[in-house]
């Protein structure tokens, strides 16, 4: 009989370095929200692979954030900060061959006993592949790193092989989670997301970032699934953005939510957004834990 194995394994590295991305791809369905703007993840959350006798619980962080230092960013920092300790291993993604002063920094807080492995993503889009392998050798020589799998998350090229060094390391331990679970989030949580996906993809390069979305109400009735949900804004003038000419903005991000939540939680949803202005939110930690964020992570 062979022994069962399995082990908590954060998804660490820069803003849209393609964390959620490749988690999605490894899971075969999607848990976590994306987009090409940075600080799409703002919670830490699980993702669940159990493949025979392996049980690989990832762990999906937001972005570290070098840029301005609102009460927001310095939340996500921590968290995935924090979600570097007391895990088995660590995926330290990079993205397009960068790397800088403070990756190394981090690594330096992860403990020695945590294997490391660096996730080279978006290999597909380098201009110039005859620079990969002087890359990789330049790292080797860092000794920081149990493995280098360059991938692309996107196209799942070279996935496989990083979920087989995964497994290759994972401790011999009895699985945590039912084999087909994929995921510790709630449906409620899953909501929120998608609106907020929906908001992020519609919006220009500031807004996004000054959005929180709240869930009022999550009920099921009639084998339908009832959400009233709230989209947080810091000025009046966010929420006009927001809403759009005649609604228009604010019925397709609904129009958008409500599908895409149908197909997830395959049910018949019944969507009601509305959109509130809460001043200067993202940069007040004494309101953050009333929008969702858990500042105690």
């Amino acid at each position: 009989m062979k022994r069962l194995k399995s082990g908590y394994v954060s998804i660490v590295g820069k803003t849209n370095a393609g964390k959620s991305t490749l988690l999605n791809n490894i899971l075969g369905q999607k848990i976590a929200i994306t987009s090409r703007k940075p600080q799409t993840t703002r919670h830490r959350f699980q993702g669940i692979k159990t493949n025979g006798q392996n049980q690989i619980i990832f762990v999906d962080t937001p972005g570290f954030h070098s840029g301005q230092k609102r009460a927001l960013n310095r939340y996500m920092n921590k968290v995935a900060s924090n979600a570097m300790r007391g895990v088995d291993i660590v995926l330290y993604m990079v993205d397009n061959l960068r790397w800088s002063e403070e990756d190394l920094n981090r690594l330096k807080t992860i403990s020695d006993e945590t294997f490391v492995i660096l996730v080279i993503n978006k290999i597909d889009k380098l201009e110039n592949k005859n620079q990969l392998l002087p890359y990789i050798e330049e790292r080797s020589k860092e000794n920081l790193f149990s493995n280098i799998i360059p991938i692309s998350a996107l196209k799942g090229n070279g996935v496989e092989d990083l979920v087989k060094s995964i497994s290759e390391k994972l401790p011999s331990r009895d699985h945590l989670y039912p084999e087909d679970q994929v995921t510790d989030i709630s449906e409620k949580f899953l909501a929120s997301e998608v609106i907020r996906e929906k908001c992020i993809t519609r919006l220009g390069d500031e807004l996004p970032y000054r959005i929180s979305v709240g869930i009022e109400n999550f009920s099921i009735a009639k084998k339908v699934i009832h959400i009233d949900s709230i989209i947080y804004v810091e000025k009046q003038s966010q929420k006009g953005m927001l809403i759009g000419q005649s609604g228009s903005r604010l019925k397709s991000i609904g129009t958008a939510s409500r599908l895409e939540l149908e197909d997830l939680l395959d049910s018949k949803v019944m969507l009601k957004i509305w959109v509130k202005v809460k001043n200067g939110w993202s940069d007040n930690e004494s309101v953050l834990p009333s929008m969702g964020y858990d500042i105690s992570k």
